[in-house]
């Protein structure tokens, strides 16, 4: 039994010896401990692209193919996303006029105008006959106190505007300012001023009523138009009785109205929020009827239920073209780069996976294939990814692509 274990023993010992050899050995066949490994493979030629997609063709070649060519461009030219937009009056020219106190309305000279007619400022909507008490005598009298009141601080809100409008002016004119900064301060003081004509009117008023009656003279008063601009709703009919404060008709300036552009939440980051967008009717066709709309800053609006932010522009609309809440089209750009390199639509092949080529002309009849990246297609230009085509200037093939590359591939001879 010692004897066979023994024996076993040492052929376990001879195995472990035989294997510490064997990983010798081919460790130093391999040549060393450092040598690097064998290369599993080897290749004669290495592939160079620039040569197996380059042709030449004969003269009679050239013509028989029909090749035309053409040169790369640089052009500074955005893209568009439309989007739907709604018109709103600006903010400050939307005036609602009431009843200074408790009377009775009469028709004008020329009769009431009828709601969406255009008055001029000063321009008489209704005549008011007051109907006062005792007790309406003395609201008069503390509506006329508050009236002042409302002047002074109306009037110190205006100057303040006035001196911020002044300051970014200056700030701008420096170049330490924004233009943004500017246009908050005009907005500001624009509607610092209509509140100031919409107060001062309702003083002056105030302060006649009070005067005819403490005379004994009273007569109907002229409820005007505070401002130019389009009546937007009539409230109110000669004949009847309103009290104190009821609205008796609105007042809108559509001269310059802003747009509401609601804008899917994702697009912001692609888009350009201070580039101006163009605004077009809903069934307009292309290139007609289009207007210019400006960029201005408003309060921050949004819809969370579509996911949609509110941005604001400013249009011309002295001809009265667009109405409140009337929908239109707006085209905004996109913040791409400032400059694209095109080609001819035409120009660009593309081939079984997919990937789009252009040839490039390296001398009378010899061609190259040049692999590019397609950012866009407007019309017939192509718009190429920045390094990823010829320089600008190179002259490539706009027709006859198709049966070039049949050449290179061998279809075609």
């Amino acid at each position: 039994m010692s004897y066979q274990k023994g024996l076993l023993t040492g052929l376990a010992v001879s195995a472990v010896v035989g294997a510490g050899v064997w990983f010798l050995a081919s460790g130093t066949v391999g040549g060393g401990k450092g040598s690097p490994p064998a290369v599993p493979a080897s290749v004669s030629k290495t592939l160079d692209e620039s040569k197996i997609t380059t042709v030449t063709l004969k003269p009679e070649g050239l013509k028989s193919l029909g090749i035309e060519t053409g040169v790369v461009g640089q052009e500074a030219k955005k893209r568009t996303r439309v989007y739907g937009g709604e018109v709103t009056v600006r903010p400050g020219q939307a005036i609602s006029v009431a009843a200074p106190l408790s009377g009775v309305l009469k028709a004008p000279e020329k009769g009431v105008p009828s709601a969406g007619t255009p008055v001029a400022r000063n321009q008489p909507v209704f005549q008011f006959l007051p109907l006062l008490t005792p007790e309406g005598r003395a609201n008069l009298a503390a509506s006329k106190i508050d009236a002042d009141g409302q002047v002074k601080t109306v009037q110190t809100t205006l100057d303040a505007a006035k001196v911020n409008l002044d300051r970014a002016k200056q700030l701008l004119k420096d170049e330490a300012g924004s233009k943004r900064m500017l246009e908050d301060a005009q907005a500001a003081y624009d509607t610092a001023q209509q509140s100031l004509l919409a107060v001062i009117a309702r003083r002056d008023l105030l302060a006649k009523v009070v005067g005819e009656f403490d005379a004994g003279t009273a007569s109907p008063i002229a409820i005007n138009a505070p401002e130019d601009g389009l009546l937007r709703t009539i409230s109110a009919s000669p004949g009847q009785t309103v009290p104190s404060g009821a609205l008796l008709f609105d007042l809108v300036n559509t001269d310059r109205v802003w747009i509401r552009v609601p804008v899917y939440a994702g697009d912001l980051s692609h888009l350009d929020p201070k580039a101006d967008a163009v605004v077009t009717p809903l069934a307009a066709k292309p290139g007609r009827s289009e207007q210019t709309a400006k960029s201005v800053p408003a309060a921050p609006s949004a819809n969370p239920l579509a996911g949609t932010v509110d941005l604001f522009y400013e249009l011309e609309n002295r001809e009265s073209k667009y109405s409140p809440g009337h929908r239109v089209s707006v085209r905004l750009p996109l913040d791409d780069p400032d400059d694209s390199l095109t080609v001819p639509w035409d120009a660009v092949f593309h081939d079984i996976h997919g990937g789009t080529w252009v040839y490039e002309q390296l001398s009378e009849g010899t061609f190259t294939r040049r692999r590019v990246e397609v950012r866009y297609v407007t019309g017939n230009v192509a718009y190429l990814k920045p390094g990823s085509a010829p320089k600008p200037g190179t002259v490539v093939v706009t027709k006859g692509t198709a049966e070039l590359f049949g050449t290179e591939a061998g279809f075609s001879k």
